[in-house]
């Protein structure tokens, strides 16, 4: 028999299916990874901009939470001030003296006639 026939020769060995993935593997395995890549970078832009919208819509809710209760304060000054002057007012006024029902509720002839008060409008 001759030696290069040996039927015990390991030089030449056919590849098992797990030892070493093909070249075509390789590529699929580095096309996952970029597609993985570049989805993660998407998804990191996306939550940047969802927190960046989200610190706008705060700051823009204090600015309106401050215009709100600057516009509170200046209605409360403004009831305590018309509270003191129909304070002072109410015992000078004679029409807000009690009357008798009829007085309050005079009969209608046939026209409807309505008084009018005139207020004054008060300016900030």
């Amino acid at each position: 028999m001759a030696h290069g026939s040996d039927s015990s020769d390991t030089s030449y060995k056919s590849p098992s299916p797990g030892s070493r993935p093909s070249s075509s593997d390789d590529a699929k395995k580095v096309m996952r990874r970029e597609k993985n890549r570049i989805a993660a970078q998407k998804s990191r832009m996306r939550q940047t901009q969802k927190a960046d919208s989200l610190h706008l819509e705060s700051e823009n809710l204090e600015k309106e939470n401050a215009a709100l209760r600057k516009e509170v304060k200046q209605l409360t000054e403004e009831a305590k001030y018309l509270s003191s002057v129909l304070s002072s007012h109410e015992p000078l006024c004679t029409g807000l003296t009690p009357q008798t029902p009829d007085l309050l509720y005079p009969p209608h002839h046939g026209s409807y006639h309505q008084q009018h008060i005139t207020v004054p409008h008060y300016q900030h």
